[in-house]
């Protein structure tokens, strides 16, 4: 264990700096999603009910914070690379699940990394869900034939994009659809929605049959009603996706995808490329 040369303290929002130089060092290593080392996402995650951090000479080698004010408990914890193999994840782990106390604790890391994996396991606890984080190089754009009878036009909110959002992803296990003005209003109110690049697909009778959201420069949901499936409209969604972005000046695309989601292949074949993952865990009390 790293012992006396570190200070462990509370952090909180004076140190939103220095949380974002951990998180940086953290994904430079470990890959992951970049917006974690983003304000909105970095105090979310870490800023929560409780929270303790390591210090070493003035930097933040390791920090944890841990919300208690919903069930089950939640925490995000990183260890700076340099640090790591001292026992600090340990700590932190520990402390995490005695401010957690009955709760069930619910682990939220957004650049995976397999000691991680390791120590989460051994502590008991049971991985619930894993993303890819991709991304694409928009120097090179895939090329995708346009599919027989589909056109692509920009989206509208309104309840036609929602049922087709709900078509293509009803069939998907555990999925539960939210209300239509709950999604669409989520759409509305994200300031990084773009409409303007985001496509509805039609067939021949001019019926929606497949849909791609972006939000900034992610690929964030694409959806193709199942029997569409096969027929390179998802595929050509996401390559119309990209050279709008492309021509709209930005310079890479993201997307996350699930590890079991065969979707993934596709997004590999078009060029997008492993960037890191980012998973949950859950113990029971």
């Amino acid at each position: 264990m790293a012992g006396d040369a570190l200070t462990w303290k509370e952090f909180g929002e004076e140190h939103l700096a220095a949380l974002t130089e951990l998180a940086e060092a953290c994904l430079a290593v470990d890959g992951g999603l970049p917006l974690f080392a983003r304000t909105p996402l970095l105090r979310a995650r870490l800023l929560q009910t409780r929270t303790l951090g390591a210090w070493h000479d003035g930097s933040l080698v390791a920090a944890v914070g841990v919300g208690t004010g919903r069930v089950p408990a939640t925490s995000t914890g990183l260890v700076h690379p340099a640090w790591r193999g001292r026992g600090l994840g340990g700590r932190l782990l520990s402390w995490a699940g005695e401010q957690a106390g009955d709760a069930d604790l619910l682990l939220t890391t957004e650049s995976w990394n397999a000691g991680a994996d390791a120590l989460f396991t051994a502590r008991g606890f049971e991985r619930t869900f894993t993303e890819w984080v991709l991304r694409h190089d928009l120097t090179a754009l895939p090329d995708v034939a346009h599919p027989d009878g589909v056109r692509a036009e920009p989206v509208t909110l309104d309840a036609e994009l929602f049922d087709t959002y709900r078509a293509s992803f009803a069939d998907r296990p555990g999925f539960t659809a939210p209300t239509a003005e709950e999604w669409l209003g989520e759409l509305q109110d994200d300031d990084a929605y773009r409409p303007d690049l985001s496509l509805l697909a039609r067939g021949p009778d001019g019926a929606a049959v497949g849909f791609v959201n972006v939000l900034d420069n992610w690929i964030d949901q694409v959806g193709v009603v199942p029997e569409w499936r096969g027929r390179r409209v998802g595929a050509y969604l996401v390559a119309s996706a990209l050279r709008s972005l492309a021509g709209d000046g930005a310079r890479e695309a993201w997307l996350c995808v699930n590890d079991n989601n065969p979707a993934a292949d596709l997004y590999r074949r078009l060029g997008f490329h492993d960037a890191g993952r980012r998973a949950r865990y859950l113990r029971p009390r």
